[in-house]
């Protein structure tokens, strides 16, 4: 379990205060992550790499001469949100551009995008290569929908080895993706990990028994089987990365490959190397030229027990980037000329919290609006652990606290507006953008899009109808289902929210009153989260694990029903 903390809430802002102390040489702290505290060549592609806390040394362990130029640092096993990752971009950009890399989930994929959209508006051309390594997540026919883990380290070098030598972003991103589909990985699990502050791990493995095919995100294995030896293990890793050659490389025999033998938290370097020698004997066998391994914690799951085998396997060009020099504060090698420090008074940070005028209509509602997000709070407290529970049967266990997350950092935003005569609009807006950053994930990102819907079509000059409210829902399904790509009969927060923002039109066109309208769209939003049991999930963390989630209702639909019945207990409040 992880024993070290003081306020579980507080665990990832404490970790980096110290990770920056001890690491001033290499880093420094901007909103959202770290930066390189050293100067770059002008002109050129800064890599700016990132993900949610709790698998250190990735990501702000990256950063330095020969690596990443920024790393975003999300919550514990939350994305980090599109705002982070803009302001770290913005501190790390060298005028050349930039390449966003990172794993592949859902939650990252959102927020990346999000960013990278917003940084080409600017004006900053900007590309994303999302790692996709993990074997057990997809078959070879659908790389795109791997995840990634202990490959992160792969790409993340050869990218920032190449914007280190001058290439274009064009260039950078050619052999980032290059690196990326030449990486493949798989992982085992004999226990999960445990969130700072929790009572238990977010999953068990059987007493004797091997979880096959874990996430480092906590989620459970694909499969299970007793515990081997050492040299068992280090066959099952082998034969099973050397059935998934990429293609272009036609035989194994001959041919070059780095080998990543990756601890996930709680596994010893001499277990790995008892692993490793085995590894070793067998990739020789198969005729296959060793090029600088590596062995140790590279990209770990907290307190995890497991452990991670990558092969990377090598053309000329990635060759000379991988063994290219580093110095950053978890990852070494060669030398390299220090390179002279920043003037950090001078970096591009943003700072906007100017408050826009408002009717006295609007203020009004924004008044009724903030009772509703402080409910949601409460709401949120109160079953937190619940949420948890459902989304660790499938997931990594980490919605409930993702939730409670956002609708603290929604709900203080909104006080905040209000005392400075925030309308409607602005209120709602300001608390999406505070849901969305401090929440991360799959979910902050959708609960950003949402209310920042509302606050699109309610504004700060009107009063707010039903009819304000029933059109401001049908955006944000509109704008939800564009965002996340999901649709109905996926089992995620969409199955929920368009009979609700359907019924809610329905029943507000047919005449019904917001109080009234608002009841029988949330009975029918209860209605469908709890029929989402009945679905098998067709996007997301929970996808490659879709049976074991048969049965029990989606988190996301759950804790949409559930907020959608307490905001219509405060509309009933305000219109007696």
């Amino acid at each position: 379990m992880t024993r070290l903390y003081n306020d579980p809430v507080k665990f990832v802002d404490e970790a980096i205060e110290g990770f920056v102390a001890a690491h001033a040489q290499h880093v420094c702290q901007v909103p959202g992550g770290v930066i390189r505290n050293t100067r770059s060549e002008e002109g050129t592609v800064a890599v700016v790499i990132g993900g949610g806390s709790g698998h250190y040394p990735a990501f702000a362990g990256l950063v330095g001469q020969g690596l990443a130029h920024g790393a975003v640092i999300g919550n514990l096993f939350a994305s980090p949100s599109a705002q982070q990752i803009y302001n770290v971009c913005k501190a790390a950009n060298n005028g050349g551009g930039i390449l966003l890399s990172f794993g592949n989930y859902a939650g990252d994929v959102l927020h990346f995008g999000q960013a990278r959209e917003r940084l080409i508006r600017e004006g900053i051309p900007c590309e994303i290569v999302a790692v996709t390594d993990d074997i057990s997540s997809a078959s070879h026919d659908e790389l795109q929908k791997r995840r990634g883990i202990a490959g992160d380290l792969t790409v993340f070098k050869t990218a920032a080895a190449a914007a280190e030598a001058g290439y274009s972003l064009e260039d950078v991103a050619r052999v980032s993706n290059a690196a990326n589909l030449r990486t493949r990985s798989m992982g085992v699990a004999f226990d999960g990990c445990t969130l700072p502050g929790a009572e238990d791990a977010l999953f068990h493995v059987p007493d004797g028994k091997m979880a096959v095919g874990l996430g480092i995100h906590g989620e459970p294995g694909i499969s299970e089987q007793e515990i081997p030896s050492a040299d068992e293990l280090a066959e099952l890793l082998v034969s099973h990365l050397l059935k998934d050659v990429p293609d272009g490389i036609t035989s194994t025999d001959g041919s070059r490959a780095s080998v990543l033998l990756n601890g996930l938290g709680a596994i010893k370097y001499e277990e790995l190397f008892v692993v490793y020698r085995r590894v070793n004997q067998l990739l020789e066998e198969a005729g296959i030229e060793i090029i600088e391994p590596e062995v140790g914690e590279l990209v770990t799951s907290l307190d995890m027990a497991g452990t991670s085998l990558t092969l990377f396997w090598l053309d000329d060009e990635l060759e000379h980037f991988w063994r290219a020099p580093v110095d950053s504060p978890a990852y070494r090698k060669g030398s390299l000329k220090p390179a002279t420090p920043i003037d950090t008074s001078k970096l591009d940070i943003p700072d906007d919290d100017t408050i826009p005028p408002a009717s006295e209509a609007s203020t009004e509602a924004a008044h009724c609006i903030n009772e509703a997000l402080s409910a949601i709070r409460q709401l949120i407290d109160d079953n937190v652990d619940e949420l948890g529970r459902l989304d660790a049967i499938a997931g990594d266990g980490d919605h409930g606290i993702g939730m409670q997350r956002g609708a603290v950092a929604a709900s203080e935003a909104a006080n905040k507006a209000l005392s400075g005569n925030s309308g409607a609009g602005t209120l709602l807006h300001l608390a999406a953008e505070a849901w969305a950053d401090r929440a991360g994930g799959t979910s902050g990102a959708i609960w950003g899009v949402m209310l920042n819907a509302l606050s699109f079509t309610i504004g700060d000059r009107d009063k707010p109808t039903a009819n304000h409210y029933a059109r401001a829902l049908i955006k944000a399904k509109e704008d939800v289902m564009n965002f996340g790509k999901a649709k109905a009969g996926d089992k995620t927060l969409v199955d929920v929210l368009i009979p609700f923002s359907h019924t809610l039109e329905q029943q507000v066109s047919g005449g019904d009153d917001l109080a009234n309208a608002w009841g029988k769209a949330s009975a029918a939003a209860a209605e469908a989260a709890e029929a989402t049991a009945d679905m098998i999930p067709q996007i997301g963390r929970a996808r490659p694990l879709a049976e074991k989630s048969l049965g029990t209702p989606d988190p996301g639909a759950k804790s949409l029903a559930m907020i959608v019945g307490t905001v219509h207990e405060i509309i009933q409040r305000h219109q007696r």
